[in-house]
This record gives C-alpha cells, sequence and structure tokens, in this order.
C-alpha cells in the first residue's frame, strides 16, 4: 500500500491545484460533540446476548476528507475520529489505553497525530467530574522501521465511568484511505463513516462482513479545489446502528474477515487538463506496475547474481526437479526470513539481499524467482493473503495482498515454492499461506488469474501405543507417532524451538499426568519429505483408577478429544481448518491373568453427509488383550455455516465417545 503511494504521491506533486475543503450538510446526521455528556449515557446499560459486556461503545464517528498543501508534499487526506465508551466493568478498563498507529515510509512521507483530546468523565454526588488527559501521560513508541505508536492513558477510570477520545491523522498515503470497522468485540450503538473523495480521484469500495452495513447517503456537494473556482466531491456516509459484539470463534482465519467494513484503493485520478490515468482499474494494469516496478519485476530481471552462482549450484544436473530442489535449498539456506510477510523487496537486487543474509517473505521469494528464471526454469510469482491478513475481495485490489510465493509446473504437477522456512519441502506453503487462493501473475504475458492453493498432500498424525497393565494399574511401553504433512511441519518447528531432546520430552509431559519418557527419539527430522517418526518407551501411573474389584480405563489417554471447540447454538463464520487432517490413535493393551472384561464401550462409525468427514472408534478383545481404534477424519478445509450443525454434532459425539471407559474386573 504505502509503497505505490508515495510513488503516486511524487506524481501529484506536479499537478497545480489547491484546495480549501468545504462541504454541504448531510441529510442523515447526528450530532456529536466532544465533553457534551448526557445524563442518559451514565445509564446505559448492556442487554440480551451481550448483558456480560465488559464496556459499550456509545458511538464512534469517523471521517476522511482531502486537503492540499501547495508548499508541501500536495494531497493528503485528513482522517478524524471521535469514540465514546461507557465502562461496565473491571474488564472494560483497559479501553481508556488508547492507541494510534501511525505509518512513515520517510521523513517527507509519513502520517502526523495533529491532534487528540480525551477525558474521562464520572458521577459524584450527583455532579458529573472531568478528569483531561494529563501531559505526562502521553507516550510515543516506535514500532518498528515503518511504523510508530502514540499511547494515551486515561486517569480515574472506574466501573460506570464515560471515556471518549478525539483525534486527527493527517496522511501522504493517498493510495488507499484508512478503513473502518463498525464493530467490535463491545456492542456498538452507533458506528458511522463520512468519506468525501474530491471529484479528481476515482476509489475503489470494499465493503465486508457479516453484518449489514447501511448507505444513506451517496451525493456530491460543492467544494473549492482552487480560489474561485467551483468543483465537487462525493460525499457517502455508511452506518451501522446497535451492533452486538462481534465473538471471537475457532478455526477462523482472522476475525476482521467477519466484521463489517469497508476498505478504499485508489482506482485512478482525472485531473483538469490531464488524462485518466488508470492506477489499479484492472488485474492488467496491476500487472503491468508490478512487472515495471523497481521491487517487483526489475528486481526478477536482475541475474548478475544467479549467473555468479548458479554454476556451483547446479554442477551437472540436469533434472528439472532436482534442479529447483538445489536452488530452493540454496535460497533457504542463504537468506533467513525476518517474518516480515511483502509483495514488495526492500532492496533492489537480489546481490543485495543475499550480501545481507536476511530478508522479507518477498526478499527471498523473488530471489528464488530470479534464480530460476537464470536457470531456465518457468515460475510464477503468486500473490497471496495470508490467514491472518484476511480474505481478497476477489477484484483487481492490491493492497488486499501482503505476500508473495511462487509456482512452477513439472511435466504434470504443480508445485509451490516458499522458501521463507527451512523445514517447507518444495511443494508445500507455509499454514499462513492458507487462504485458499492465490493470483498468480505471468509478468511476461500481462496475464493472471486466481489459482487454489488447498494443500493436495496428506496431512496426518498417527498415535500408536503397546502398553501392559500390572497388578498396580501402572501401565508401561512404548509409543510410537508419525506424522505427515502440516502436522510433522507443525512438530519440526516445534522440536527447533527447544534446545535439546531432554527440554523437548519435558515440554511434551508438562501436560500429561502421570507420563514419564525414556529413549525419546526422532527419525526424519530433515527429511522434509518422509514420515516423521518418533518413539519413546515409557511408564505412566494414575490413569487408572479402582473401586472395589473393577478397574476403569479411559484408552485413549492423553490424546482424547476431551472439549468440543463448536460451543454455540449456530454460527454465522464458515469453520476453516486451513487443511484437511486425519487423526488415528491405536492401543494395544496387554492385561493381567486375572482381570477380565466386565464392560466394553460400544464402538461406531459416524459420518457427516457426502462423506464431508468421520468418526471411527472400534474396540475388540481377544484373550488378555485389548485393541482400540480411533481414527478422526477431516475431509475439507473449509465447513459453511450450513454445515456448522453437522460439524458440531459431529465433535459432540467425538467428545462422548472417547470418554467412555473400559472396565475391567479383578477375580477374586
Amino acid at each position: 500500500m504505502q509503497k505505490i503511494a508515495l510513488k503516486f504521491l511524487t506524481l501529484v506533486l506536479c499537478i497545480g491545484v489547491s484546495t480549501i475543503y468545504a462541504q454541504t450538510p448531510p441529510t442523515v446526521k447526528k450530532e456529536f460533540k466532544f465533553g457534551k455528556i448526557t445524563p442518559s449515557e451514565f445509564e446505559t446499560k448492556a442487554t440480551g446476548r451481550d448483558s456480560s459486556a465488559s464496556a459499550i461503545k456509545l458511538f464512534d464517528v469517523g471521517d476522511c476528507y482531502f486537503e492540499y498543501n501547495p508548499t508541501g508534499s500536495g494531497f493528503n487526506y485528513v482522517y478524524e475520529r471521535h469514540i465514546r465508551y461507557k465502562i461496565l466493568t473491571k474488564n472494560g478498563y483497559d479501553l481508556a489505553n488508547f492507541k494510534v498507529q501511525l505509518y512513515k515510509q520517510s521523513s517527507q512521507a509519513k502520517e502526523d497525530l495533529s491532534f487528540m483530546d480525551a477525558a474521562t468523565y464520572n458521577m459524584v454526588d450527583g455532579k458529573m467530574v472531568i478528569s483531561k488527559l494529563n501531559k505526562d501521560a502521553k507516550f510515543t513508541e516506535e514500532f518498528d522501521k515503518n511504523y510508530l505508536i502514540k499511547k494515551f492513558a486515561l486517569p480515574n477510570v472506574k466501573e460506570g465511568s464515560i471515556i471518549e477520545f478525539k483525534y486527527k491523522i493527517k496522511s501522504d498515503f493517498i493510495f488507499t484511505l484508512r478503513g473502518w470497522k463498525f464493530q467490535s468485540d463491545i456492542p456498538t450503538l452507533w458506528s458511522e463513516y463520512n468519506v468525501k473523495i474530491p471529484e479528481y480521484f476515482n476509489y475503489k469500495h470494499n465493503t465486508s462482513g457479516y453484518y449489514q452495513i447501511s448507505h444513506p447517503l451517496h451525493q456530491s456537494i460543492n467544494a473549492n479545489y482552487v480560489a474561485g473556482l467551483t468543483s465537487t466531491a462525493t460525499y457517502d456516509k455508511y452506518v451501522v446502528e446497535n451492533a452486538p459484539a462481534l465473538k471471537d470463534e475457532p478455526f477462523i482465519t482472522t476475525i476482521d474477515d467477519y466484521i463489517p467494513k469497508i476498505a478504499f484503493e485508489l482506482r485512478g485520478t482525472n485531473f483538469p487538463q490531464d488524462i485518466y490515468r488508470d492506477y489499479n482499474g484492472s488485474w492488467e494494469k496491476i500487472i503491468a506496475n508490478l512487472n515495471q516496478d523497481e521491487n517487483f519485476g526489475s528486481f526478477i530481471s536482475k541475474n548478475s547474481y544467479a549467473k555468479s552462482v548458479l554454476p556451483g549450484i547446479l554442477k551437472t544436473e540436469k533434472d528439472t526437479l532436482t534442479i529447483v530442489n538445489s536452488i530452493f535449498s540454496y535460497v533457504k539456506n542463504n537468506i533467513k526470513w525476518n517474518n516480515e510477510h511483502s509483495v514488495y523487496t526492500t532492496q533492489l537486487s537480489p546481490k543485495s539481499i543475499f550480501e545481507k543474509k536476511t530478508g522479507s517473505s518477498a526478499d527471498i521469494n523473488l530471489c528464488l524467482l530470479s534464480l530460476l528464471k537464470e536457470a531456465k526454469i518457468t515460475a510464477y510469482p503468486v500473490l497471496i493473503s495470508t490467514r491472518d491478513h484476511g480474505e481478497h475481495p476477489g477484484y483487481p485490489v492490491i493492497s488486499s495482498f501482503n505476500n508473495v510465493v511462487l509456482v512452477t509446473q513439472i511435466d504434470s504437477t504443480v508445485y509451490f515454492l516458499d522458501a521463507t522456512n527451512k523445514d517447507l519441502p518444495v511443494g508445500m506453503l507455509s499454514d499462513e499461506n492458507l487462504n485458499h487462493q492465490g493470483f498468480y501473475i505471468n509478468l511476461k504475458k500481462i496475464t493472471g488469474n486466481w489459482i487454489s492453493t488447498e494443500p493436495t498432500s496428506l496431512n496426518e498424525k498417527v498415535f500408536a501405543y503397546s502398553l501392559n497393565l500390572d497388578k498396580e494399574n501402572k501401565l508401561s511401553g512404548q509409543i510410537n507417532q508419525y506424522s505427515k504433512g502440516y502436522v510433522a511441519l507443525s512438530l519440526r518447528e516445534k522440536y527447533r524451538r527447544t534446545n535439546n531432546d531432554s527440554e523437548f520430552v519435558k515440554n511434551f509431559k508438562s501436560n500429561k499426568t502421570g507420563l514419564e519418557v525414556k529413549n525419546y527419539k526422532i527419525q526424519n527430522l530433515d527429511d522434509l519429505g518422509g514420515l516423521l517418526t518418533e518413539s519413546m518407551d515409557v511408564d505412566i501411573e494414575d490413569n487408572v483408577e479402582e473401586a472395589g474389584n473393577l478397574v476403569y480405563f479411559t484408552p485413549l489417554l492423553f490424546e482424547r478429544t476431551k472439549e468440543n471447540m463448536f460451543k454455540h447454538e449456530e454460527r454465522k463464520f464458515p469453520v476453516d481448518f486451513a487443511f484437511p487432517f486425519k487423526e488415528t490413535y491405536r492401543i494395544t493393551l496387554n492385561f493381567p491373568e486375572d482381570y477380565e472384561v466386565d464392560k466394553l464401550p460400544k464402538g461406531g462409525n459416524y459420518k457427516l453427509p457426502d462423506d464431508k468427514g468421520s468418526f471411527l472408534i472400534s474396540y475388540l478383545n481377544e484373550g488378555k488383550t485389548l485393541m482400540v481404534r480411533s481414527v478422526i477424519t477431516v475431509n475439507k478445509s473449509l465447513y459453511t455455516s450450513d454445515e456448522y450443525f453437522d460439524l458440531k454434532e459431529l465433535f459432540k459425539t467425538i467428545v462422548e465417545k472417547q470418554a467412555e471407559q473400559i472396565v475391567f474386573k479383578r477375580k477374586s
């Protein structure tokens, strides 16, 4: 977003237009004045489904409009926000610690907080007492090289207090205007965003979320941009009233995908005595811009570094997949990811990135593309919006992407490439990139299309327990665990974060009561395409209960599903697991001669409609050996809200059936 904004800003500076902001009164209006608190606001309470809320957002009003400074940076936009809360419980006190994030690209191109006012209001003996923001309660934190965070702490906040903040930001980054979120984790009585865009700018408006946004006003208003010259602006008002608190739920991409919100990205400009300039109106225009960009297309084309190192990497190798693997390994081993996602590189050449030995996802993956291109391997950039960044709206919006990976095809097989993680093999994306689709681009033909990023490999965990139960009701034996796909990737990352086997085993045991582990071994740790195997000898106490001559044993021990993650009666959001998976549990238990099985739970096979998932559990008793098998299969990465009830019932069954006990009877 910001990078393109700066380039666009440079062009705008050359256009001799000045502006004095003016507006006509809106037809739909609510007045909110700072410091003007009505007695009824102190009586506001949370009701219904939000009766336990820690606070209520009484209103949240934003205004976005443009200014022009002919002696400064040219056009910028102004963002004003006025927000007021009623604090209900101590859990709402954190709202008094307010943060404003500001972006900076340089000392010339940045966002400035030009105004801030805040206060706390309390009713004391029937009179309102005002506590203003203290000078020593203002802090500035440099979050990273591009972001500053301004922090403000209000005093005298109590249960029943009203607090409010009003501030103004001036921003040079007009490519994307600040958007607006109309719902949050507390109930909101009124949320309103007013946007006034000069006739010279054409913006895309993207509304999304699972709550209706009203659009009561869309009109042309008078606005003076040059003294004595009448012009117009488009005024839009967006409103949501009485929005309930948004509850976070398990297995989603990011809660932002479901918040009703609006975002703006520049499509083009149409200034007097100038042609219409399309900056972002189509995919072809976006791709053409990327192709010419010095931190994208031009970066990829620089091949001096690739020419110097490829002979040593490839030697005499001719097999295409082996060549790809060799280049892929070289990049992973020579550039460390700095944990930053980006579409654009931070340097102008691959040589600079390799010399730094660290970089963003774009630095790493576009270096990889440069090497592949020089090796005559056809590969394409794939633009991604990561899971925590949110779902892309689907139409041409470059700012809704925040990452880039690669894709190539060898024979008939498609391979994704992401060199940010040393444990990722060729063909596998990091799980944060599993947002169902990406947009691949052909820079040579200036074309592109959506491509599925759904994993095709099996993601499975197998737990194999071989145990002996003695007369003291202690268990001993061996555990073997086998992992594939994303389950193996997660385990590899967890293992590498620990210093040694003993630390890893300690963490492994931490939530498993009564477990003692000896001779832990892990195999195929560095064979990224192999089956990751763990083995260990175990002694287990305190997991078998005795009552008289009866012995109770829950066979799935530490791996049973103890809680149904899906608790709500209904769900508006899809359930997003990121990838399909299978979890298999096999236990073989040898029990003493003087024990006999008194009660064996009933097995069963439970399936979702159309084979979208299943749960199987079975029991087999042969002599003094008992065998138990449990298999959970989730066949899709994404389940719609209409499929939620069936999924909830399946996991309810899993919790109930896996908790059932085997009962042994001790012979007298």
